[in-house]
């Protein structure tokens, strides 16, 4: 066997890290989200990796505000996405994945290399996940099927759409801080 041939084989599987995929974001309270077959990928995603045997991360919010929607029902994942038995799973308060948790350390302690990122949302916890990823320097894909985000508005009342903010966030990220792939890319990928 070539020696890059067993460098492939040994070298870790991408870790999936699933992000806040909660029931808190079934709240009508939220405004109109692009990507209504996010969590249809997600599941592809899920499955993928599981056949493959390669490493899934889970990761949900908890609310620190008294009237936080992602407390009590809101807090539990949504069925999509619920953790299979023996995945972790890391609780944080912001938006960030890496902070107050051991997230870093999990990854670290398993050896990874690359991080594959779905969830909720696109241009808030994903996004910053990704930024800190690959300032900690892990190669990062962003699944952009796979995620989804809501519209927003500024203070001024002007609205941007889900798709404008998803895409805009898309492109934030491209290059800079992450590979933009879709699903089947990912699947194809970890499949190997």
């Amino acid at each position: 066997m070539a020696e890059g041939a067993a460098l492939a084989l040994t070298a870790p599987r991408p870790t999936l890290l699933v992000i806040d995929v909660q029931r808190a974001f079934d709240d009508p309270r939220w405004a109109h989200r692009n990507n209504p077959g996010a969590e249809s990928r997600l599941e592809e995603l899920l499955a993928a990796w599981r056949n493959a045997e390669a490493p899934v991360i889970h990761v949900r919010h908890r609310s620190t505000e008294p009237d936080g929607l992602f407390k009590d029902d809101g807090f539990e994942f949504k069925d999509e996405a619920a953790p299979a038995h023996g995945e972790p799973v890391v609780e944080k308060a912001v938006n960030n994945a890496f902070v107050g948790t051991d997230l870093e350390q999990r990854l670290r302690a398993a050896g990874a290399e690359t991080v594959v990122v779905a969830g909720l949302t696109t241009d808030h916890c994903c996004s910053t996940t990704a930024r800190m990823a690959s300032d900690l320097g892990f190669e990062f894909w962003f699944v952009d099927d796979a995620t989804a985000t809501h519209s927003r508005e500024l203070p001024d009342g002007r609205r941007f759409d889900a798709e404008t903010m998803h895409q805009s966030a898309l492109a934030s990220l491209s290059e800079e801080f992450a590979e933009i792939v879709d699903t089947a890319e990912a699947v194809r990928r970890v499949a190997r």
